[in-house]
């Protein structure tokens, strides 16, 4: 079996697309046919694309905050971890957040995080993640 020209093939006769649609008889698909309802994801699968995530928010961590690679790698997971969930645009309105991270300010760090939306909106992430960033450490 020649797999590229298969590959070639599903994807003139699926498309390929990059976000959730409904395909001809309504099921939620993505990518090159993959029903989502019905087939779900492997744990493979999901492990690649969280790699990817993480990959893309320490990107983004590094470029708001310029000191990312000096903070210890407790406050590196935090801002990474925010920077997954909040995306550039949104991490990037932290500016007192981000400012006190240049700074080594890791209380300031944490009175700005908790006194976020975000905050209240995340639940125990917020908390965890506060706890750490002022700590330096996990529970």
């Amino acid at each position: 079996m020649n797999r590229a020209r298969l590959s070639k093939q599903l994807e003139q006769d699926e498309g390929r697309r990059r976000r959730l649609y409904r395909d001809t008889v309504g099921k939620l698909t993505i990518g090159v046919g993959r029903n989502i309802e019905d087939r779900g994801l492997r744990d493979d699968e999901i492990d690649l694309m969280l790699s990817n995530d993480i990959d893309e928010a320490v990107s983004i961590a590094r470029s708001l905050v310029v000191n990312f690679d000096k903070l210890d790698d407790v406050r590196q997971e935090v801002v990474a971890n925010m920077a997954l969930n909040l995306g550039a645009t949104r991490l990037a309105g932290f500016k007192q957040f981000i400012g006190a991270l240049l700074r080594f300010d890791f209380q300031r760090a944490t009175t700005e995080m908790m006194d976020s939306k975000w905050y209240d909106q995340v639940g125990d992430r917020g908390k965890r993640l506060a706890y750490a960033m002022r700590e330096g450490r996990f529970e």
